[in-house]
């Protein structure tokens, strides 16, 4: 059995912790009606946490024998999350609940085309990540194309980064810029961890602290997965008894 690499486990924990923060905001204003203000710390995580996350995906993606097989599994659970979330929506009525390219779309195409890219140099898997960030910053800024959503197109555009006229998604990271990030955490893999050794030998991973960071890493799909239905269904209870 591989020994795996406790601070990555313990790093992708933490990262799914402040997600859960940030959606649990997310809920108090869309099932309760509550509104805040959010300190400026907060609003840094809810920009550019993901790009943490998706980093540390992508060492892990240079750490894994099965990075295919994963993605399968991840790009399902995502297809999975649509489909609960659409059922919500349009037939439940939540209005603007709906996924249709989030973080676990993106996650598990990330994971199955990585083995396209796996045997490049990392000066390439530099070039190619730097390439394809730049590319989302230009697509972001330009304006929706005249593409009917929902439809085959248009949510093939979106799972790009071209949003069609009317596209909306609760979550939404496409593959532009965010495949470079993971190129680029793939990059950081094949260099700090040529030897697939942790950075951080000599630091007590067993403290409770990390213990549970490392739990929350180790399985971070279980989750996500249960995370969202548990909070949304707290804060309605909440709601409901109020």
């Amino acid at each position: 059995m591989k020994k795996r690499n406790w601070e990555l486990d313990a790093l992708r924990g933490l990262c799914l912790l402040c997600m859960i923060v940030i959606h649990f905001v997310f809920d108090l204003g869309a099932f309760a009606g509550l509104q805040f203000t959010t300190p400026g710390w907060f609003d840094f995580l809810q920009t550019y946490g993901h790009i943490f996350f998706i980093l540390i995906s992508g060492i892990c993606a240079t750490l894994a024998s099965r990075s295919f097989r994963r993605g399968v599994i991840v790009f399902a659970a995502g297809l999975l999350v649509s489909a609960v979330t659409v059922f919500m929506e349009f037939v439940l009525k939540f209005r603007g609940l709906s996924i249709y390219f989030g973080i676990l779309h993106l996650l598990g195409l990330c994971m199955m085309l990585y083995p396209l890219f796996k045997r490049l140099p990392v000066w390439a898997l530099t070039v190619l990540g730097a390439a394809f960030v730049a590319a989302g910053v230009w697509l972001a800024s330009l304006a929706h194309v005249d593409v009917k959503f929902p439809s085959f197109w248009g949510l093939l555009l979106s799972a790009v980064g071209i949003r069609p006229t009317g596209f909306y998604s609760a979550d939404y990271f496409p593959l532009f810029p965010n495949f470079g990030w993971f190129l680029l955490g793939a990059f950081l893999g094949k260099t700090a961890y040529l030897r697939r050794e942790s950075l951080l030998p000599k630091v007590n991973a067993d403290f409770f602290l990390l213990r549970f960071f490392r739990f929350c890493g180790r399985h971070s799909l279980l989750i996500y997965l249960v995370h969202q239905p548990v909070l949304a269904g707290l804060v309605m209870l909440f709601t409901l008894l109020k």
